[in-house]
């Protein structure tokens, strides 16, 4: 998957002439962790129940018309590769920009669990 594929996937959505904007996130391996320490990379497992729940809940909310994610899993990860693809097509700025916030909060939270290799 890469982000082209996933805003086509966004615009095949039959729904899409009610979109007035697309937020498109792509977390990517950095090269230190949160706390500072040189990271060489990670590893990502996603719990793929929580996950369809999640987008379906987040499906729901005002405006949304379609969610979509990829997650780069169950492989080692090197710095600079992509970790996740999260697009989030709706009416307005809004209801866009909070859905993904919520949406991306609550993956990151709750969904995937990450392991980082450091140097």
């Amino acid at each position: 998957m890469n982000i082209t594929e996933l805003m086509e996937s966004i615009k095949r959505n039959p729904r899409y002439a009610d979109v007035g904007m697309v937020l498109y996130h792509n977390g990517v391996v950095r090269g230190t962790s949160r706390d500072g320490r040189p990271v060489k990379g990670l590893r990502i497992r996603v719990d793929h129940d929580k996950l369809a729940a999640v987008l379906t809940e987040n499906r729901k909310k005002p405006g949304i018309m379609d969610i979509r994610v990829w997650i780069n899993e169950d492989k080692d990860l090197t710095v600079g590769e992509d970790v996740m693809f999260l697009a989030v097509a709706g009416d307005i700025r809004e209801n866009v920009l909070s859905t993904l916030e919520t949406t991306l909060n609550t993956i990151k939270s709750t969904v995937t669990a990450k392991t980082e290799y450091f140097v």
